[in-house]
Protein backbone atom coordinates (compact mmCIF):
# COMPACT_ATOMS: atom_id res chain seq x y z
CA UNK A 1 0.00 0.00 0.00
CA UNK A 2 1.29 3.43 -0.84
CA UNK A 3 1.33 6.53 1.32
CA UNK A 4 -0.80 8.55 -1.13
CA UNK A 5 -4.02 6.73 -0.14
CA UNK A 6 -6.85 8.66 1.47
CA UNK A 7 -7.00 7.39 5.08
CA UNK A 8 -10.15 8.24 7.01
CA UNK A 9 -12.47 7.14 9.79
CA UNK A 10 -16.19 7.77 9.59
CA UNK A 11 -19.45 6.54 11.02
CA UNK A 12 -20.40 3.11 9.77
CA UNK A 13 -23.53 2.77 7.68
CA UNK A 14 -25.78 -0.19 6.96
CA UNK A 15 -23.99 -0.51 3.60
CA UNK A 16 -20.66 -1.08 5.41
CA UNK A 17 -21.85 -3.91 7.67
CA UNK A 18 -21.19 -6.85 5.33
CA UNK A 19 -17.56 -5.77 4.80
CA UNK A 20 -17.07 -5.12 8.52
CA UNK A 21 -18.57 -8.52 9.39
CA UNK A 22 -16.02 -10.22 7.11
CA UNK A 23 -13.15 -8.30 8.72
CA UNK A 24 -14.47 -9.20 12.18
CA UNK A 25 -14.86 -12.90 11.38
CA UNK A 26 -11.32 -13.23 10.03
CA UNK A 27 -9.83 -11.37 13.01
CA UNK A 28 -11.70 -13.47 15.57
CA UNK A 29 -10.46 -16.64 13.87
CA UNK A 30 -6.88 -15.35 14.02
CA UNK A 31 -7.18 -14.23 17.66
CA UNK A 32 -8.51 -17.64 18.75
CA UNK A 33 -5.07 -19.11 18.00
CA UNK A 34 -3.27 -16.71 20.37
CA UNK A 35 -2.67 -17.34 24.06
CA UNK A 36 -5.92 -16.56 25.85
CA UNK A 37 -7.83 -16.02 22.61
CA UNK A 38 -9.80 -19.26 22.66
CA UNK A 39 -11.05 -18.75 26.20
CA UNK A 40 -11.86 -15.11 25.43
CA UNK A 41 -14.06 -16.34 22.57
CA UNK A 42 -15.88 -18.71 24.91
CA UNK A 43 -16.30 -16.02 27.56
CA UNK A 44 -17.45 -13.18 25.29
CA UNK A 45 -20.46 -14.54 23.44
CA UNK A 46 -20.31 -11.76 20.85
CA UNK A 47 -17.01 -13.22 19.65
CA UNK A 48 -17.99 -16.86 19.35
CA UNK A 49 -21.26 -16.39 17.52
CA UNK A 50 -21.33 -17.05 13.83
CA UNK A 51 -23.60 -14.11 13.04
CA UNK A 52 -21.23 -11.17 13.13
CA UNK A 53 -23.57 -9.21 10.89
CA UNK A 54 -26.36 -9.44 13.47
CA UNK A 55 -24.00 -8.29 16.25
CA UNK A 56 -22.86 -5.31 14.18
CA UNK A 57 -26.44 -4.39 13.20
CA UNK A 58 -27.39 -4.29 16.88
CA UNK A 59 -24.37 -2.12 17.70
CA UNK A 60 -25.15 0.27 14.84
CA UNK A 61 -28.73 0.65 16.11
CA UNK A 62 -27.70 1.09 19.76
CA UNK A 63 -27.34 4.46 21.44
CA UNK A 64 -24.71 2.90 23.72
CA UNK A 65 -22.28 2.04 20.90
CA UNK A 66 -20.15 3.80 18.33
CA UNK A 67 -19.25 1.93 15.14
CA UNK A 68 -16.56 3.53 13.01
CA UNK A 69 -15.21 2.41 9.64
CA UNK A 70 -11.56 2.80 8.77
CA UNK A 71 -11.33 3.32 5.03
CA UNK A 72 -8.58 3.59 2.45
CA UNK A 73 -9.70 5.40 -0.67
CA UNK A 74 -13.28 4.89 0.49
CA UNK A 75 -13.11 1.11 0.92
CA UNK A 76 -13.41 -0.40 4.44
CA UNK A 77 -10.17 -2.04 5.58
CA UNK A 78 -10.87 -1.79 9.30
CA UNK A 79 -13.30 -0.73 11.96
CA UNK A 80 -13.66 0.22 15.59
CA UNK A 81 -16.53 -0.72 17.88
CA UNK A 82 -16.89 1.08 21.19
CA UNK A 83 -19.49 0.71 23.91
CA UNK A 84 -20.43 3.34 26.47
CA UNK A 85 -21.23 2.14 30.00
CA UNK A 86 -22.62 4.12 32.90
CA UNK A 87 -20.74 3.11 36.04
CA UNK A 88 -22.40 5.58 38.41
CA UNK A 89 -24.77 8.41 37.62
CA UNK A 90 -22.79 10.87 35.54
CA UNK A 91 -19.72 8.59 35.10
CA UNK A 92 -19.48 7.12 31.62
CA UNK A 93 -16.73 4.74 30.56
CA UNK A 94 -15.92 4.03 26.91
CA UNK A 95 -14.73 0.51 26.08
CA UNK A 96 -13.15 -0.27 22.73
CA UNK A 97 -14.53 -3.74 22.10
CA UNK A 98 -13.00 -4.19 18.64
CA UNK A 99 -10.36 -2.29 16.73
CA UNK A 100 -9.33 -4.24 13.67
CA UNK A 101 -7.34 -3.35 10.58
CA UNK A 102 -6.80 -5.90 7.83
CA UNK A 103 -3.15 -7.04 7.73
CA UNK A 104 -2.53 -5.64 4.24
CA UNK A 105 -3.75 -2.19 5.37
CA UNK A 106 -1.62 -1.91 8.51
CA UNK A 107 1.23 0.56 8.93
CA UNK A 108 -0.40 3.36 6.90
CA UNK A 109 -2.08 5.07 9.87
CA UNK A 110 -5.54 3.53 9.53
CA UNK A 111 -5.65 2.07 13.05
CA UNK A 112 -4.45 5.37 14.50
CA UNK A 113 -7.12 7.24 12.54
CA UNK A 114 -9.88 4.92 13.83
CA UNK A 115 -8.63 5.12 17.43
CA UNK A 116 -8.38 8.90 17.27
CA UNK A 117 -11.99 9.03 16.08
CA UNK A 118 -13.12 6.72 18.91
CA UNK A 119 -11.30 8.84 21.51
CA UNK A 120 -12.93 11.99 20.16
CA UNK A 121 -16.36 10.36 20.26
CA UNK A 122 -15.77 9.19 23.84
CA UNK A 123 -14.85 12.76 24.83
CA UNK A 124 -17.89 14.18 23.02
CA UNK A 125 -20.14 11.73 24.89
CA UNK A 126 -18.72 12.91 28.23
CA UNK A 127 -16.77 9.75 29.11
CA UNK A 128 -14.20 10.08 31.89
CA UNK A 129 -12.02 7.30 30.49
CA UNK A 130 -11.51 4.75 27.76
CA UNK A 131 -10.56 1.06 28.07
CA UNK A 132 -9.61 -1.67 25.65
CA UNK A 133 -7.98 -5.08 25.87
CA UNK A 134 -4.98 -6.93 24.50
CA UNK A 135 -4.13 -10.60 24.76
CA UNK A 136 -1.00 -11.63 26.67
CA UNK A 137 2.07 -11.54 24.50
CA UNK A 138 0.46 -9.27 21.90
CA UNK A 139 3.10 -6.56 22.25
CA UNK A 140 2.06 -4.77 19.04
CA UNK A 141 -1.51 -4.24 20.30
CA UNK A 142 -0.30 -3.24 23.77
CA UNK A 143 2.14 -0.72 22.28
CA UNK A 144 -0.58 0.63 19.98
CA UNK A 145 -2.92 1.37 22.89
CA UNK A 146 -0.09 2.76 25.01
CA UNK A 147 0.65 5.25 22.21
CA UNK A 148 -2.81 6.66 22.98
CA UNK A 149 -2.08 6.90 26.70
CA UNK A 150 -3.92 3.73 27.75
CA UNK A 151 -2.20 1.84 30.57
CA UNK A 152 -2.87 -1.58 32.05
CA UNK A 153 -5.24 -1.33 35.00
CA UNK A 154 -6.24 -4.96 35.38
CA UNK A 155 -4.54 -8.23 34.61
CA UNK A 156 -6.57 -11.43 34.48
CA UNK A 157 -4.68 -14.59 35.33
CA UNK A 158 -5.91 -18.10 34.61
CA UNK A 159 -5.00 -21.75 35.13
CA UNK A 160 -6.72 -24.78 33.69
CA UNK A 161 -7.75 -27.03 36.54
CA UNK A 162 -6.92 -30.20 34.66
CA UNK A 163 -3.23 -29.15 34.77
CA UNK A 164 -2.82 -29.93 38.48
Amino acid sequence: MTADLEVLARSASVEDLAAIAEIRASQIEAVAENRGGGLLGEQDRSLNGSDHLEHLQAALASDDHELVVGALDGYPFGYGLMSISQLEPGRLLAVVEDLVVEPEARHVGLGETVMTELVERAKARGCFGIDSRALPGDRETKNFFESFGLKARLLVVHRKLDEL
